[in-house]
């Protein structure tokens, strides 16, 4: 009988096996995420004890033989000294550098990173010339980094705002777990880019790997080539003209427009079938997955 049932789901649509299960496509509402502020009140802006920085004030920092603790207090320092560009030297792939900067600053990176660059950030604009490792721009809150060439896997993990952008290719689950911001990449994605993926847009000039955002709450996916495969809950919609002015936008800011603009962008959203997932048994869960 189980068997049979199997092979029942197996040839139904996505939406036809959630209602055979006992789901619904009910879109849940929730409490509205907006936030309103007045620009005028700049407290809103900056930490009450981020130091005011002179972005004309500029300086280079030699890490060639520091560790990578000791790069990072040297940076809070050059801040509090009022410096608001630093060029890092000699990074020689180091992991962890530049984490945690909550202030405004220019911070180029003269080469590349290693593990967790510039991450858990709340306000930099980072340029960083060369590659980095795992987990870039993990958990940023806002500002901007670029990276010109290739990045490793899950990029902008966990990233909650602001700009992060590759110029080259990624690794897998790039964006896993993403709540807000936007994420560039200006080749291809690995596998199960945009897993678990809450919120935010993610853009992929290029192909896609398999299983593009597998589980998926909420949140936009726009793919320039070739995607691999959709993970469970992701759907294809329609690529309005809001979505081509706000794609023609942003990839011309960083210099990754297509020569053949945007209409050929592929865009993935969450199904929203998996919203009710708690409350199926797990018998019904194995069969849903």
């Amino acid at each position: 009988m189980a068997s049979m049932m199997d092979a029942e789901l197996k040839e139904m649509t996505q939406e036809e096996r959630a209602t055979a299960l006992g789901m619904t496509t009910e879109q849940l509402n929730g409490r509205t995420m907006l936030i309103e502020f007045n620009e005028d009140e700049a407290e809103r802006f900056t930490y009450p004890w981020a130091p005011d920085v002179d972005f004309n004030k500029r300086t280079e920092l030699d890490t060639d033989n520091l560790t990578a603790t000791q790069v990072n207090t040297r940076i809070r320092e050059l801040m509090s000294e009022g410096y608001g560009s630093i060029v890092i030297q000699n990074p020689r792939g180091k992991h962890a550098l530049g984490v945690g900067i909550l202030n405004k600053l220019n911070l180029i990176v003269d080469g590349s990173l290693g593990y967790f660059g510039v991450g858990l950030i709340d306000g930099p604009t980072v340029r960083i010339n060369g590659r980095v490792g795992w987990s870039c721009g993990e958990n940023m809150m806002s500002g901007i980094i670029v990276i010109e060439k290739n990045a490793g896997s899950t990029f902008g993990a966990a990233i909650r705002g602001g700009d992060l952008v590759c110029k080259g290719s990624v690794g897998s689950r790039t964006g896993i777990d993403m709540k807000g911001g936007t994420i560039i990449v200006g080749g291809d994605t690995g596998a199960f880019s945009g897993f678990m993926m809450q919120r935010g847009r993610m853009v992929v000039c290029g192909n896609a790997g398999k299983n593009l955002g597998d589980s998926m709450y909420d949140g936009t996916i726009y793919v320039g080539g070739k995607i691999q495969s959709l993970g469970v809950d992701a759907v294809p919609a329609a690529l309005t003209d809001l979505d081509k002015a706000w794609l023609t936008r942003k990839l011309t800011q960083y210099e990754l427009m297509p020569e053949k603009g945007v209409d050929h962008f592929t865009k993935i959203v969450a199904g929203k079938q998996l919203w009710n997932y708690d409350n199926l048994e797990p018998a019904e869960k194995k069969l849903i997955l």
